[in-house]
């Protein structure tokens, strides 16, 4: 049981500060997607004619203003975090940290990675990734409290990282950028429910407003899981028709889709903690494998 008898922030942390604790503020797992999925965008938009040196320019802006972000997100959901398992051990409602330290460190990054990309990659990239941040943090954060639209919203930020990687390449971002955006947007919704089935109870003791815990039977939860992963299929085919990918993309987006849909089908039939799993695991393939197969059979356009 966690004592009720300390409030958060009451007193000052009780061990030592270390870099790993101000590293986990970044959540380290997160941004490593985000740029992976930004390095694939980037390479997309080159078009074969890749500027290595702006890319790693970009890739350090974007993970410093991203490690920020979740570094303030990790400051406003400390009491929350103290009452969730999965999270109470995290540096802040642990006390290893301050909740000012907190503050100064990710507002610190957030600054310096935005104005690293206007001085090293452009200003373009800098407003998006800025503009990402505010809808993260301003919009996300706080409606994780009141509604579970959260998850909705959420998606948007959430899917920005391939319109980054595109404005750093080619300061725009045409149809093909959203197109990206697009699957990354639909492709999180299943993702996130699954996440919401496997620590509802949590959450619910948390305060968190998450559609899997205002559905006790799992009926809305599975036809929005289904719903969206049937989008994904012509969503997850438009690169190749777009001219991004070429036919053995088309093929294996369609194979990951159709698995991805299974899943999804077997949450809405039977919604218990071992369906969400699964389907969590699958949508962790699902995303890393179609980029990387998009990326190897990438055309000219």
């Amino acid at each position: 049981m966690i004592s009720e008898s300390k409030s958060i922030g009451a007193e000052s942390p009780t061990t030592g500060r270390s870099a790993v604790d101000y590293i986990s503020l970044t959540k380290p797992r997160i941004i490593l997607m985000v740029v992976y999925t930004v390095a694939a965008a980037f390479y997309l938009a080159s078009g074969g004619r890749m500027d290595y040196t702006l890319l790693l320019h970009a890739l350090a802006g974007i993970a410093m203003a991203t490690g920020g972000a979740l570094a303030l997100n990790q400051a406003a959901e400390e009491d929350i975090d103290f009452m969730m398992n999965r999270t109470r051990l995290r540096p802040l409602p642990d006390r290893r940290l301050h909740h000012y330290e907190a503050l100064a460190f990710g507002i610190s990054l957030l600054v310096a990675g935005n104005l690293y990309l206007i001085f090293f990659v452009n200003p373009l990239t800098a407003f998006l990734t800025a503009l990402t941040g505010v809808m993260y943090l301003l919009l996300y954060t706080p409606l994780k409290r009141i509604s579970s639209w959260n998850t909705i919203v959420g998606a948007i930020p959430g899917a920005m990282p391939p319109v980054l990687g595109w404005a750093a390449a080619m300061n725009s971002v045409p149809v093909a950028g959203w197109i990206l955006f697009s699957i990354l947007f639909i492709w999180q919704i299943p993702h996130a429910l699954a996440i919401g089935v496997l620590y509802r109870d949590e959450f619910r003791a948390a305060g968190v407003r998450l559609l899997p815990i205002e559905d006790p039977d799992g009926r809305k939860t599975g036809f929005h899981v289904v719903n969206y992963c049937i989008a994904l299929i012509p969503i997850g085919m438009m690169p190749t028709l777009a001219g991004m990918a070429g036919p053995v993309y088309f093929f294996l987006s369609l194979l990951l889709a159709f698995v991805y849909l299974g899943y999804g089908i077997q949450l809405a039939r039977n919604c218990t903690v071992e369906a969400a799993r699964q389907l969590f695991f699958v949508s962790l393939i699902y995303l890393p494998v179609s980029l990387l197969v998009m990326v190897l059979d990438h055309g000219q356009f």
